[in-house]
C-alpha cells in the first residue's frame, strides 16, 4: 500500500477552541450571553481572562444587548430623585425576566440631571445638558458600579442632543455665541473635536426629549416641535421628518438593526421606512392601549415594558414587559409576541420612566 493510500490519522483530541486566532475566539465568545460567563470561567485560567478581559466587552458592544438600564424619575422630591433598574435573566429560571434595584452613585449636579445619556458597551456616559452651563462627563461602569469623571467638553453647553455613531459621541447645540455648535468624543484616543457645524442652528431642535443614532445621523425627536431632526455626523446636514399626531414618550423610542421604532399611544408601534421616508406600522402586533411605556433592544427582541395601576394599592403601580420579535421583509416589518406578558415588579405610583438604555 503506497502512502497515498494509507488511512487518514485519527485521534481523540477534537481541536481547541484556543487553536484559532485571539480575535476570532472573541468574537464566539462575545455571542455568549453573560449569564453563562460564571460556567466559562470554571473551564480553564485562559477561559477565565478572557471572559473577564475589557476586550471582551468590547467585542460584545457590536453584538446584541443582554441587559436593560431603566431609570424612574420622581418629581414629588426635593430634590428630585433618581431610581435605576436593570432588566435582565433570572439565574435559577433563565426563560423569565426580573427588574433588579441598582444603586448608582450620586454625579455631580450638571450630570445628574441630564437627559443627555447613553449606552456605550457596558458603561453609561452622562453628559452635562441642563439649563446649566458646563462641560462635564461623567461614566458609569455596570460592572464595578463605580462612576469615573470622562475628559470634559470643548465647551460648556446647556440642553443639547447627544448620539453613538460607531465609536464616536457626538454632541449637538447647547452652546453659547459663536461657540462650537457640535463636537465629538472618540472612544479610541479618548479626545473631544469640532464636529461637522450643523445645518439647523436654532437652540429649541436640539433641547430634545429623545435622542437616537439611526444611518450615521443623530436624531433628536422633539415634542414642543412635533417632529424630528437629525443631523448628518458626515457633513453636518439636517433633514426635518414629521412625526405623526399623536402621543409618544421619550422612552418609547430605540433603534435595533439600524431602525428606528416609536410606540405611539393610539397608532401603536411603528418604524420609520428611511427609503420611502413614511412612518408605518409593525405588522400583525396588538399591544392594547398601554400607559406610559419604555422600550429597547433585548437579546435581539424589542423589550417593550409598560406601567398600569396596582389594584390592591393606589400608592403603587406595576411594572410588565413583553418581548417583540421583529422580522423585516420586502412587505415591512411583521412583529410577533416572542415572550408573553410578564409581571416584574411594583414601584411608588410617583415614580415616571426617564431613561431606557440597551447594554451588552
Amino acid at each position: 500500500m503506497s502512502n497515498s493510500d494509507e488511512p487518514p490519522l485519527i485521534t481523540n483530541h477534537p481541536p481547541s477552541l484556543f487553536s484559532l486566532p485571539k480575535d476570532i475566539v472573541l468574537t464566539i465568545l462575545g455571542c455568549v450571553p453573560k449569564r453563562y460567563y460564571p460556567i466559562l470561567c470554571c473551564v480553564s485560567k485562559k477561559m477565565r481572562s478572557l471572559v473577564r478581559s475589557p476586550a471582551i466587552f468590547k467585542n460584545r458592544s457590536s453584538h446584541r444587548k443582554d441587559s436593560l438600564y431603566i431609570s424612574f424619575i420622581d418629581k414629588t422630591k426635593r430634590p428630585e430623585t433618581f431610581h435605576w433598574f436593570s432588566l435582565g435573566r433570572c439565574k435559577n429560571d433563565t426563560s423569565k425576566n426580573d427588574l433588579v434595584s441598582i444603586d448608582v452613585p450620586l454625579l455631580p449636579d450638571p450630570c445628574r440631571y441630564s437627559s443627555s445619556v447613553l449606552a456605550v458597551g457596558s458603561e453609561i456616559f452622562f453628559i452635562s445638558g441642563t439649563n446649566t452651563l458646563s462641560s462635564s462627563v461623567s461614566i458609569f461602569d455596570t460592572k464595578s458600579r463605580i462612576v469615573r469623571q470622562g475628559p470634559q467638553m470643548l465647551v460648556r453647553r446647556r440642553y443639547n442632543c447627544v448620539g453613538l455613531v460607531g465609536s464616536k459621541i457626538y454632541v449637538i447645540g447647547g452652546y453659547r455665541g459663536n461657540e462650537i455648535p457640535a463636537e465629538v468624543f472618540d472612544l479610541k484616543t479618548q479626545t473631544w473635536e469640532a464636529a461637522p457645524v450643523p445645518e439647523e442652528r436654532g437652540c429649541f431642535t436640539w433641547i430634545t426629549a429623545a435622542k437616537v443614532s439611526v444611518d450615521k445621523k443623530v436624531c433628536a425627536l422633539s415634542f414642543r416641535l412635533g417632529g424630528m431632526t437629525c443631523y448628518d455626523t458626515r457633513d453636518g446636514s439636517c433633514e426635518r421628518i414629521e412625526l405623526p399626531d399623536d402621543k409618544w414618550w421619550k422612552t418609547g423610542v430605540c433603534v435595533i438593526d439600524n431602525v428606528l421604532y416609536v410606540y405611539f399611544s393610539r397608532l401603536g408601534l411603528m418604524w420609520y421606512d428611511t427609503k420611502l421616508m413614511v412612518w408605518r406600522v409593525v405588522n400583525g402586533l396588538d399591544l392594547g392601549k398601554s400607559g406610559c411605556v419604555a422600550m429597547g433592544e433585548y437579546y435581539g427582541k424589542l423589550a417593550f415594558v409598560w406601567e398600569e395601576p396596582s389594584l390592591v394599592n393606589g400608592e403603587r403601580k406595576n411594572i410588565w414587559c413583553r418581548l417583540i420579535g421583529l422580522l423585516r421583509s420586502d412587505e415591512g416589518i411583521d412583529g410577533s409576541i416572542a415572550e408573553g406578558s410578564q409581571f416584574l415588579r411594583t414601584v411608588p405610583s410617583s415614580f415616571s420612566f426617564y431613561h431606557c438604555l440597551s447594554l451588552g
